[in-house]
């Protein structure tokens, strides 16, 4: 059974603990057409315009 050879320090857990690493909140930007929030350099979900461009038809 593994067993370790020196105390971990409690700097070195708290590191270990800490969210600094953690992942941050995906970036958003509006759409240039319809204003909605979409993730960059992505066609909007909500209109389907990608660089002013329709892309995918959307029923509205």
């Amino acid at each position: 059974m593994a067993v370790p050879k020196r105390k971990v320090s409690k700097a070195r857990r708290d590191k270990r603990r800490s969210a600094v690493w953690k992942l941050d909140m995906p970036a958003f930007s509006k759409c240039p057409n319809c204003g909605e929030l979409k993730a960059p350099h992505k066609v909007c979900g909500n209109c389907g315009y990608y660089n002013g461009v329709e892309v995918i038809r959307k029923n509205a």
